[in-house]
């Protein structure tokens, strides 16, 4: 694997798109380090003792469990940290997650632009169904450990531990068929309406079939980059 130097890539898609899928295999084939807004989140969000003492954090939890985004102000700051740090070590960086409203676009955009150039930014808006959405998330499952996303494809239809790290398969709380459906409509009026945003500003957007095989999508973004 060889590093494909300080560039900076971004998913943006619907709950089932691949976001999360896409990222780890465009991380491992491109030397690139895969920024998980979600597991940043999580990370804080688990920990019961931090639940316990922060209102910030209780209320991230209370709305991720309801299907509806974290403060905006908050994961924003959780994204700009962690790139600030990247682009210190001089790494590029594949970014699933963020950002999912104008607002955190707003804050993290212009630092991203700073710290990387807006010639070495990617945007990659993959899309899916409302139907496809539900039909994938309906049965989506991720690894215990490290979060590993699990496709909703055949050949993972019966495995019990994750094929990366051997840990236990799980299903996410909201993964619930209500919270499924609430969060297809959170992303269409708080996420898409970035997408205009992103491309008045200047910055490189390609438009991604979501609703092909893993790696079909794969290949039509790894055409698209630089």
């Amino acid at each position: 694997m060889e590093s494909f130097g300080k560039k900076l890539i971004i998913l943006i898609g619907p709950p089932g798109s691949g976001k999360g899928t896409q990222a780890e295999m465009l991380a491992e084939k491109l030397g690139l380090f895969h920024l998980q807004t979600s597991k940043l989140g999580e990370a804080k969000i688990n920990n019961p003792e931090l639940v316990k003492n922060n209102l910030e954090i209780a209320e991230a939890k209370q709305l991720y469990d309801s299907g509806k985004l974290w403060p905006h102000t908050w994961t924003a700051s959780l994204v700009i940290e962690k790139v600030e740090e990247m682009a210190s070590l001089g790494k590029g960086i594949v970014l699933d997650g963020s950002p999912r409203v104008i607002h955190e676009a707003v804050l993290e955009m212009p630092i991203m632009k700073a710290l990387y150039g807006s010639d070495n930014i990617k945007i990659f808006e993959i899309k899916l169904s409302d139907e496809e959405s539900f039909k994938r998330n309906s049965h989506r499952r991720i690894c215990k450990l490290n979060q590993h996303p699990i496709p909703n494809f055949p050949e993972f239809e019966n495995i019990t531990a994750c094929p990366k790290d051997g840990s236990e398969i799980i299903v996410r709380t909201l993964d619930d068929p209500e919270v499924i459906k609430k969060r297809y409509q959170v992303y269409l009026s708080e996420t898409e309406p970035i997408i205009d945003f992103l491309i008045k500003e200047g910055y490189n957007l390609v438009t991604i079939n979501g609703e092909q095989p893993i790696e079909d999508v794969q290949r039509d973004i790894l055409d698209k980059l630089w």
